[in-house]
């Protein structure tokens, strides 16, 4: 990751053309496909890299809608700097967990409409977030920033995220610095890192942003948003199957990676080799693209009927699932893999 981008092309390119049905490498040397291809079914995924940095971004207009407009009302949903700056805050790497990983709910203080006074309990709004996260290839030297036009050099590519929220606990917390125990207990992500090449036949142009323009060095000069289907599907406990709750797309999201990456180097931030970010919620423009329980159940006003189970939130037992995928005109399909988790129990309460 860290050769930069001639090398990944260059390896992309040759492990595409080893697995050609022209190349008669591995096709006509069934000893050597046997010690190079190996089934999925039968390997443990690891995360993908060495994890140093976490930033989670805050970059769906509709998401961040929908929440301001819960929480502060139609009139004032969007925070004053939301149009002007990609918004994002410091995560913590080292609950970063492959696909498969089960994730424990989270204890905290919490308040309710009933007792103002701050409590000690279980989280009761166990969320998921769908995200799609992009990992650092080529980082910058400390003082220099990445110029947006060169931002794609630095990304190697892009994975499913489930960034889990206790919504509560966040609630509680996060005046004046941001989520901190609601954020921190678990994230999700899938095992396969999907380069930029080879997504490059599913950009398109974003939202528009024309007004209000962003400041020069966010202003992007060609396309940037990537048209990928993301799913999300739950499995209540005791249900027998996934059933989908949410199809959103990433060609969805107002800031692109590329000016994430350009805004979060812009002061002098040095980015490292293996370094995430994450999109924050991909929320759509309407109600089954909307990328969170928060949204689909409008904060618990609305129950969700999922395999035969009433939800607002997750319950333990509880299963998520997300996948990312588009067909191309060539008539093939580009897939991130899964990226799932099963809620435990707490064990303090």
């Amino acid at each position: 990751m860290g050769l930069g981008k001639p090398v990944w092309r260059a390896t992309r390119l040759a492990i595409q053309k080893l697995l050609s049905k022209d190349e008669p490498a591995l096709r006509d040397n069934s000893e050597l496909r046997g010690r190079a291809l190996v089934k999925q079914a039968e390997v443990t995924m690891h995360l993908p890299a060495q994890i140093g940095d976490y930033t989670d971004f805050y970059c769906s207009r509709e998401h961040a809608t929908n929440v301001g407009i819960m929480f502060r009302g139609k009139d004032n949903a969007l925070q004053p700097n939301w149009l002007h700056i990609p918004v994002g805050y410091h995560g913590r790497a080292s609950s970063i967990v492959v696909s498969g990983t089960d994730i424990v709910r989270p204890a905290g203080q919490r308040i309710t409409p009933q007792n103002k006074t701050p409590f000690f309990a279980q989280s009761a709004k166990l969320d998921f977030e769908l995200e799609v996260g992009w990992f650092v290839g080529k980082g910058n030297q400390l003082g220099k920033r990445v110029e947006v036009a060169d931002a794609k050099d630095h990304i190697f590519g892009l994975v499913l995220v489930n960034d889990w929220s206790a919504r509560d606990i966040q609630a509680w917390e996060y005046v004046p610095l941001g989520p901190f125990l609601g954020k921190n207990f678990g994230t999700t992500i899938s095992p396969w890192i999907v380069t930029l090449d080879a997504l490059e036949e599913f950009l398109v142009d974003g939202p528009s942003q024309a007004s209000p323009a962003p400041l020069e060095y966010l202003q992007e000069k060609q396309k940037s948003a990537y048209d990928i289907d993301l799913e999300v599907q739950i499995k209540p406990k005791h249900a027998q199957k996934f059933e989908r709750v949410t199809l959103s797309n990433l060609k969805y999201m107002y800031w692109s990676i590329t000016q994430q990456l350009a805004h979060h180097t812009v002061g002098g931030c040095n980015l490292r080799v293996g370094d995430m970010c994450a999109t924050g919620t991909l929320s759509g423009p309407d109600k089954g693209s909307f990328g969170s329980l928060l949204e689909l159940s409008w904060n618990g006003a609305n129950k969700i009927q999922i395999e035969g189970a009433e939800r607002t939130f997750l319950e333990d037992g509880d299963e998520v699932n997300m996948t990312a995928y588009k067909d191309s005109p060539a008539g093939y399909r580009i897939g991130f893999g899964d990226c799932r988790g099963k809620v435990l129990p707490c064990p303090y309460i």
